[in-house]
């Protein structure tokens, strides 16, 4: 395999005890224990397992935006914590399970995607911005007409191919997707999928992708990891793990989804 961009090392992730109106709760709950996991540049691996498993704390530690209580996280060779902040955000990405609530109902369309590159530099004025977002609109199949839209006046699926372009408007080189074709429709679910496979061979972006559907997972991702109660229990090429499982955990998972034959068309355009 080679260089990682995204590396996890002996990861430990603790929740502090909430507290109530009879005081604290005892202890903490640690919901990772000790992950190692590898995502190489251009690579799309996928992160699965039940509700619970770990798999959305792993996904927003990847990211920062939860601290590791015990090991690290390495992007690009460095450790995340001492990489300016501002570098990160533009290099990392994340798409949100739910739309609506990731973009700001106060804010046009137009404003969501061109003031993260007004920011980071990318476009040098607002004219710039706004051609840049034209072109991505194109791109995620979306009319120039939204741009003057808020969030509550789309649907959810534009809304869900907003939070993709908004991800993808930076040309980062990682993007975590959570649970984003989770009560999609399949024909919906298969667009989203096209859509982000080819924007990860055109930007070169690695991407790992989080689900409990492992048709999904199957159907997308070079490589996968099974996460069990806060630990990976297997990983491996998706082929050879759904092929082939080791784990009891990962045979149980497939067993009890039936898992269509993937053909070479399956995600074609």
């Amino acid at each position: 395999m080679a260089e990682p961009l995204v590396e996890t090392r002996s990861l430990v992730v603790d929740y502090a005890a909430r507290r109530s109106i009879l005081g604290p709760t005892n202890g903490s709950t640690r919901v990772l224990r000790g992950v190692d996991i590898r995502i190489a540049e251009g690579e799309i691996v996928g992160i699965v397992g039940e509700s619970g498993s770990g798999k959305s704390t792993l996904g927003r530690t990847l990211l920062g935006l939860v601290p590791a209580t015990e090991g690290e996280v390495r992007f690009a060779g460095e450790p995340i914590g001492a990489q300016p902040e501002l570098t990160l955000r533009r290099q990392m990405q994340m798409i949100f399970q739910d739309p609506m609530s990731s973009l700001n109902p106060r804010h046009t369309i137009r404003t969501i995607l061109t003031r993260p590159i007004l920011l980071h530099g990318v476009a040098a004025d607002q004219a710039a911005a706004d051609s840049a977002a034209a072109a991505v609109l194109e791109r995620v199949g979306l009319p120039l007409s939204v741009l003057a839209r808020f969030p509550h006046e789309l649907s959810g699926g534009q809304r869900q191919r907003i939070g993709i372009a908004r991800a993808v408007m930076l040309r980062p080189r990682f993007v975590l997707a959570d649970e984003i074709v989770s009560g999609q429709d399949v024909s919906t679910q298969a667009r989203v999928l096209v859509l982000l496979k080819e924007l990860c061979t055109e930007i070169g972006m690695s991407l790992a992708f989080i689900s409990h559907d492992l048709s999904v997972i199957r159907a997308l991702c070079h490589r996968v990891y099974v996460l069990n109660g806060g630990v990976v229990v297997e990983e491996g090429a998706c082929e050879t793990v759904f092929a082939n499982p080791q784990h009891a955990y990962t045979r149980a998972l497939i067993d009890a989804i039936p898992l269509p034959v993937i053909g070479g068309k399956w995600l074609a355009a």
